[in-house]
This record gives C-alpha cells, sequence and structure tokens, in this order.
C-alpha cells in the first residue's frame, strides 16, 4: 500500500509514533490518509495503524 506524504498534517489525527515516516512535530499524521485494521477488530489492543512505515530518516 502506498500513501502519499503530504505538507499538511490530518486534520483532527493525534499521532505521537515519532518513527513513522508520515510523523510530524506536534505529534501530527502528514499522511494523505489513514488505514486502522483488522475490520473485526473488538477492542484498542486489537487495532493497529496500517499505514504506519518506518521514518527512512531514523528517529526524529
Amino acid at each position: 500500500m502506498h500513501i502519499d506524504k503530504t505538507k499538511e498534517p490530518l486534520d483532527g489525527v493525534k499521532c505521537v509514533v515519532n518513527t513513522c515516516h508520515y510523523h510530524v512535530m506536534g505529534d501530527q499524521c502528514s499522511a494523505s490518509k489513514i488505514e486502522i485494521q483488522p475490520r473485526n477488530a473488538s477492542s484498542t489492543e486489537e487495532t493497529d495503524c496500517g499505514t504506519f512505515r518506518p521514518n527512512d530518516d531514523g528517529m526524529k
């Protein structure tokens, strides 16, 4: 799955994963869209961000 990185963060999306390619200062996400999975999750612990991609630049 290829998601574009944008210049503007996604409104209303908070992301504290600073090792992600889409993370920007202020705990925001610069992905053009996000995917949360799996479909039939029944708790927070069962969900994950399918958009996550390791940061090419290493940790910020």
